[in-house]
């Protein structure tokens, strides 16, 4: 696998911010729009689940599952990303991921911050 399997986050230039900090140096917040959210529930498939099985039993590092969770979270994000910029937004503060397992079938990915509108300082 790849760099581009084990990671996420935004290009160079996106449309919305998106960060973990409560600022951006160099903007102030002009307007708070307030929490967006992306989210997204997948369940993992039986062929990964069978190798994960026998992968924990000699140790070791879990890849296709490592890569379902990161498409899992840039999935979320980007829903996230869709939902602040739908509301007006140019950037999303306190940004976080919540991971938590759904009824046992699945894992829940929910991709939250604040949408905010930025201006230059």
């Amino acid at each position: 696998m790849g760099l581009e399997d084990y990671g996420g986050g935004q290009g160079p230039h996106p449309q919305v911010l998106v960060v973990t900090t409560n600022d951006v140096p160099g903007f102030r917040v002009q307007q708070v729009i307030g929490e967006v959210f992306g989210l997204t529930v997948r369940s993992r498939h039986l062929g990964s689940q069978i190798g994960a099985g026998l992968k924990s039993m000699i140790g070791g590092e879990l890849k296709g599952l490592t890569k379902t969770l990161v498409e899992t979270r840039n999935q979320a994000m980007e829903r996230l990303v869709e939902q602040a910029r739908a509301r007006g937004a140019d950037a999303v503060l306190a940004f976080r991921f919540d991971v938590s397992e759904a009824a046992d079938v699945g894992t829940e990915v929910c991709a939250y911050g604040t949408a905010v509108v930025l201006a230059r300082e």
